[in-house]
């Protein structure tokens, strides 16, 4: 079993950036798809990045790419999502969770995903 932990949200204003992490315990880290999510106030979870086992593979979601850069560390059991250019709308609360081995499945579906952390806040101001 996995446990994660995030960390690094904040508050920046619009155009700032934040570095999230996502550190994890549990030797099975290092074998499986990584996922990062977003939730804000009165709306559903939805996806923002996911990187595969060995970061092989990245996938982005439309309104965050060319904007946030997902990467891990697979010795450090951490995972980090880079943001740049934050706009108010990327306010939410920011979870990690461990998706399937390897790679990771398409889409972005919560769904696939499992062992989540309890998340960290980020907000962004105009």
């Amino acid at each position: 079993q996995v446990q994660l932990v995030e960390s690094g949200g904040g508050s920046v204003q619009a155009g700032g950036s934040l570095r999230l992490s996502c550190v994890a315990s549990g030797s099975t880290f290092r074998s499986y798809c990584l996922g990062w999510f977003r939730q804000a106030p009165g709306k559903e979870r939805e996806g923002v990045a996911s990187i595969s086992s060995t970061s092989g593979t990245k996938d982005y979601a439309a309104s965050v790419r060319g904007r946030f850069s997902v990467s891990r560390d697979n010795a450090k059991m951490t995972s980090y999502l880079q943001m740049n250019n934050l706009q108010p709308e990327d306010a939410a609360t920011y979870y990690c969770a461990v998706g399937p081995a390897f790679r990771c499945p398409a889409g972005l579906d919560t769904r696939d995903f499992g062992y989540w952390g309890p998340g960290t806040q980020v907000t962004v101001s105009s």
